[in-house]
C-alpha cells in the first residue's frame, strides 16, 4: 500500500526542496510590474510578468527602505531575491530584497567601479574638503534654469537672507551635453569669484542623474577652489560628486539652507545679545551704585568729624556710666559705713561710759586693767561720760584682801 501524506507534509517537503536549491535563494528576475499593492503593514505585494508568465512577489517592509522609487503598473524592473514556498497556500513566490528599474543594473556597476577608482585616487579624502563659509555674499548655482531645484534654492535663499546675490549658470543637467555643460558652469562660477557653489538638480532615475556620476564632473568639483555643495536628486539618491564635494546636501532646498545663513536668526540673536547686554550693564551699574553707597557710608563713618562725634558720644556715655557707677558705689559705701558706725558705736568706750562705765589710765596714758599696773600714791585719770577725774591711789586691794 503506498504511503499517504498530509497536505502540510507535502508543502513542507516542497519548501525544503526550494530552500536547498542555491539558485533559487539568490536570483535576479527581469519583468513588468503588475497588481502592485502597498499594504498598511509596510509590505509591498505585486506580480512580475513577461509575455508568457507571471510570478507572485512580496517585498517586506524591512527591505522597502532601500527602494529609491515608487513601484507602478507597467514598470520594467529587475528584482533580486529568493524563491520559497508559502506553506499555508502551497504556492511559491519571490521574496524581493532589492528592486531596480530595468537598465540600471549595468549603470550601477559602472557607478561602483568609478567610485572605487576615484576613492583610490584620493578624491574622496576628507583632508581636501574645504569649509563652507558661515556668511556669504554671492551664491553660485550650477543647475537647470527651469525646474524645481533653482526655484527652491531661490525661495529659501530669499527667505533666509535677501541680501545674498545668486549667480545662476543655466547648465544642461541631463543627456549627452550635460557633462561638458556642468563642467563649464563650475569653471565659470569659480572665475566669477562666488563665495560658495551649489551643483545639482532635482530627482530622477539613475539614468537622469548619470551626468553627476561622470569622472569629468567629479574632477571639476575636486579642482574647484570655491567650496562646493552637492545637491543631486532626493535624499535617497547618491552620486559620485556627493563624495567629492566639500559638503553633501540631501536636496537642493537643504543645500540652500546649508549655504545661506539665516540673517533674521542673526538679527534675533543680536537683539537677544543686546537685551542681555543691557540687563547685565544695568545690573552692573546697580551693583556699583551699591558699592559706592557702601563706601560713602564707610567714608562718613571714618571721617574726622564723625570720629570726633563718636568719641564725644563715647565720652558722654562713659561719663554717665562713671557717674552712675560712682553714685552706686557711694550709696553702697554709705550703707556699709552706716553699718560699721553702728558696730563701732556699739564698741565705742564713750558709749560704754554713757552706759555708766568709766575708763582709767595711769600717768603714761596706759589703760589700767589690773591692780598690779598701779602703785600707791600714783596719780590716775578716770574718764567718765562728762569729763575726767584726777585721783591718787591711796590703797590697792585684791579681791576682799588688802595689800
Amino acid at each position: 500500500m503506498p504511503n499517504i501524506y498530509t497536505v502540510t507534509q507535502i508543502n513542507r517537503y516542497i519548501k525544503n526542496m526550494f530552500t536547498q536549491d542555491y539558485l533559487l535563494q539568490s536570483v535576479s528576475i527581469r519583468g513588468e510590474i503588475s497588481n502592485c499593492k502597498y499594504h498598511s503593514s509596510g509590505h509591498i505585494y505585486f506580480t512580475l510578468k513577461d509575455s508568457e508568465g507571471t510570478l507572485s512577489c512580496i517585498m517586506f517592509a524591512s527591505y522597502r527602505k532601500e527602494l529609491g522609487f515608487t513601484l507602478e503598473e507597467g514598470q520594467q524592473v529587475v528584482v533580486q531575491g529568493g524563491i520559497a514556498v508559502y506553506e499555508r497556500d502551497g504556492r511559491y513566490q519571490l521574496y524581493a530584497r532589492k528592486i531596480q528599474k530595468s537598465g540600471e543594473g549595468q549603470l550601477y556597476e559602472e557607478f561602483q567601479k568609478l567610485k572605487a577608482r576615484l576613492m583610490e585616487m584620493g578624491l574622496f579624502d576628507s583632508m581636501y574638503k574645504q569649509p563652507i563659509p558661515a556668511y556669504i555674499r554671492t551664491l553660485g548655482v550650477v543647475t537647470a534654469s527651469t525646474g524645481a531645484a533653482i526655484r527652491d534654492i531661490i525661495n529659501i535663499t530669499r527667505r533666509r537672507n535677501p541680501f545674498v546675490q545668486i549667480l545662476l549658470y543655466p547648465a544642461i543637467v541631463q543627456g549627452e551635453a550635460a557633462v561638458p555643460s556642468i563642467v563649464k558652469g563650475i569653471h565659470a562660477l569659480e572665475a566669477a569669484g562666488v563665495d560658495v557653489m551649489i551643483v545639482g538638480r532635482g530627482g530622477g532615475s539613475l539614468e537622469d542623474l548619470w551626468a553627476f556620476n561622470s569622472e569629468e564632473v567629479a574632477q571639476a568639483v575636486f579642482n574647484c577652489r570655491v567650496p562646493v555643495i552637492s545637491a543631486v536628486g532626493h535624499e535617497t539618491d547618491t552620486t559620485i560628486i556627493d563624495f567629492v564635494a566639500d559638503l553633501r546636501a540631501p536636496t537642493p532646498s537643504a543645500a540652500a539652507e546649508l549655504a545661506v545663513y539665516d540673517v533674521f536668526s542673526l538679527f534675533r540673536q543680536l537683539e537677544e545679545r543686546e537685551e542681555s547686554l543691557r540687563q547685565r550693564m544695568a545690573g552692573r551699574i546697580r551693583l556699583e551704585k551699591m558699592k559706592l553707597e557702601q563706601k560713602e557710608l564707610r567714608l562718613r563713618h571714618l571721617s574726622p568729624l564723625n570720629q570726633i562725634q563718636e568719641k564725644r558720644f563715647w565720652c558722654i556715655r562713659n561719663e554717665e556710666i562713671l557717674r552712675e557707677t560712682m553714685e552706686r558705689l557711694l550709696t553702697d559705701k554709705r550703707m556699709k559705713l552706716g553699718i560699721q558706725i553702728e558696730r563701732l558705736q556699739g564698741l565705742s568706750p564713750l558709749e560704754k561710759l554713757r552706759q555708766g562705765y568709766s575708763y582709767t589710765v595711769n600717768e603714761e596714758g596706759k589703760n589700767i586693767r589690773d591692780i598690779f599696773q598701779v602703785k600707791e600714791g600714783e596719780t590716775l585719770t578716770i574718764h567718765v561720760t562728762n569729763g575726767q577725774i584726777m585721783t591718787r591711789v591711796k590703797e590697792i586691794r585684791s579681791g576682799q584682801k588688802e595689800r
